[in-house]
């Protein structure tokens, strides 16, 4: 048997969940989203009030509204945190944050849709799941 005129097939898993997380302060996208952007150095944040989405897609430095994203693929070993009160807020008016006990943090986290062609994901706040975590980083004197 051969196997002339056969093709080969390209296996590709999906990297993982899409997801991005709403903090009081911050907005944190796992890696899977900057590795499915392609490690993009800017992306533009646009809004759907109407169906309560929240697109990120790669772009240029130079485009209007460019924030800073991620580091190039081998350098950002962990998520993308964005800390821009502008976008925290745009974004925050869809997540109601229920209040959290000392020394931890209310979120919500957003299941995302990858849209190749337009090389953007879309995250849907409709469907978000709240939820508590431990404070990171220095602990408040006592």
């Amino acid at each position: 048997m051969s196997l002339q005129g056969f093709e080969e097939v390209a296996i590709a898993e999906p990297a993982g969940k899409l997801t991005m997380t709403v903090m009081d302060s911050k907005v944190r996208f796992n890696k899977v989203t900057a590795v499915e952007l392609g490690y993009p150095a800017y992306v533009k944040v646009l809004i759907n009030d109407k169906t309560r989405q929240i697109a990120l897609q790669a772009c240029t430095g130079r485009d209007a509204n460019a924030i800073k994203f991620s580091k190039p693929e081998g350098k950002q070993v962990s998520s993308v945190t964005v800390s821009n009160k502008v976008l925290v807020a745009a974004i925050g008016k869809f997540f109601t944050l229920k209040s959290a006990p000392e020394g931890e943090i209310s979120y919500q986290t957003a299941a995302g849709t990858l849209n190749k062609d337009e090389k953007a994901v879309v995250f849907d706040a409709a469907n978000a799941v709240a939820g508590t975590m431990k404070q990171r980083g220095r602990k408040k004197a006592v």
